[in-house]
């Protein structure tokens, strides 16, 4: 099989289920809380699920009212979206699957702004009173496939230096 057929048949299978995953429990969530009168649920002593609509970018940040200032982050949105695809087509090693596991949450938040101008998230991860930011399954995919380039990125310095 060519490269440019593996990377074809990964780009076709994994993207639309890592949006899939996405957009399915951005549902059941929106669902649940859309019917219940629960403002969150308790799932452990340090994880709660509750809904909070995210404007800005990742974990919230950047978050404005002002449409100027929103549609110029989805643009920008986009545009990380669009190297991050070139990057992909770039790279022959493991790399690529980490790009598309970044791809498949960068879409799924990117779908949401477009759809709600707004992104749903809701984990709310905490230790005491100390809360993290609140995510989403997307955000879960876009940071473990950084955190796994960044990973890449050290053992294949490490081993080009080793030679």
């Amino acid at each position: 099989m060519t490269v440019f057929k593996k990377k074809f048949y990964s780009f076709i299978l994994i993207l639309p289920l890592l949006f899939f995953i996405d957009r399915l429990s951005k549902i059941i969530i929106l669902n649940y809380f859309e019917t219940s009168l629960e403002t969150y649920i308790k799932i452990t002593s340090f994880l709660n699920l509750v809904l909070v609509w995210n404007s800005g970018v990742g974990f919230g940040l950047f978050s404005f009212e002002e449409n100027i200032a929103y549609n110029i982050i989805t643009f920008f949105v986009l545009l990380v979206i669009i190297l991050i695809f070139y990057l992909s087509l770039k790279t022959n090693d493991i790399k690529f699957y980490f790009y598309l596991i970044i791809i498949g949450g960068a879409l799924g938040n990117f779908f949401d702004r477009i759809l709600y101008s707004a992104v749903p998230d809701f984990i709310d991860f905490h230790i005491g009173n100390f809360h993290w930011f609140v995510f989403n399954i997307a955000d879960i995919f876009i940071t473990v496939g950084i955190i796994c380039l960044i990973i890449a990125e050290i053992m294949l310095n490490k081993e080009i230096n080793e030679k």
